[in-house]
């Protein structure tokens, strides 16, 4: 069994023939899929997804990108959302992206903490984007848990070694893309090698992010047996024990749940 712990089902191309990429997923072993939300106006269509297929879950949030349109978010309205479907187990995706700054950074930072917020009184685990901002968010992450647990999934990571110690410090789980496997991520494979098996999950991250041997295809769930693959042979421990792993790590990260 495998977990799929972050992609976009309501994008195109998936959202024009779902039916057909969850078949294909379910055939490569894909027992279950977390969609995730990134902004409001797309909600509707991740609720009438998880709605129709059981061995589909989902997320709210508003993505770092999106944040200059949600600049009067507060922790309520993320925890009314949430409220609308037993199948939202996740707050997010939201962190800090400086990398395009599609949004400025004050109203990233602003939705990010709001977020935290939400997640800490919800209790649902907070997925976490971040690029070129890797001390804004870990000193983010590290003020806002002293006082308060907080459950952290940081989505295809891509960071420094020395960044991936002081997530794993904070008690975070750490997913790998499909980014993992390319020839020019030697270095970010490397990290991986040396990431606790008990605190990974792999994701997609679809329809982006393909992994070798499909890379410049457009990226679907059924994919996610590559990036499995690769992982099994960098830690030298069979396809079968990190599939395993990872979807025992993804329940204890976001609870048990069934084909509702």
């Amino acid at each position: 069994m495998i977990i799929d712990s972050h992609c976009h089902l309501n994008y195109e191309p998936m959202s024009l023939s779902l039916d057909d990429y969850v078949d294909r997923a379910y055939k490569a072993g894909i027992k279950y899929m977390l969609t995730i939300s990134t902004e409001d106006k797309n909600y509707k269509n991740i609720i009438g997804i998880i709605e129709k297929y059981k061995n589909i879950y989902g997320t709210y949030g508003i993505h770092p990108h999106e944040a200059k349109l949600h600049k009067e978010i507060k922790k309520k309205d993320i925890l009314d959302k949430v409220k609308k479907s037993k199948k939202i187990i996740g707050i997010g995706e939201t962190g800090l992206d400086f990398f395009y700054n599609h949004s400025d950074k004050d109203d990233q930072i602003s939705s990010f903490k709001e977020h935290i917020k939400a997640s800490q009184e919800s209790g649902l685990p907070l997925i976490v984007h971040t690029r070129s901002a890797e001390s804004e968010t870990y000193n983010i992450l590290k003020g806002s848990s002293k006082d308060k647990d907080l459950k952290i999934l940081i989505h295809c990571f891509t960071g420094t070694s020395d960044f991936a110690k002081k997530l794993l410090d904070l008690g975070a789980y750490i997913s790998a893309s499909g980014i993992v496997t390319f020839k020019k991520s030697k270095e970010l494979a490397n990290t991986f090698k040396h990431i606790p098996n008990e605190r990974l999950l792999v994701e997609t991250d679809s329809p982006y992010l393909a992994p070798e041997p499909m890379r410049g295809k457009s990226n679907e769930p059924s994919f996610l047996i590559h990036t499995v693959k690769f992982l099994s042979n960098l830690k030298d421990i069979s396809y079968e024990e990190l599939s395993n792993k990872t979807s025992k790590n993804f329940f204890n990260l976001f609870g048990e749940i069934s084909e509702k």
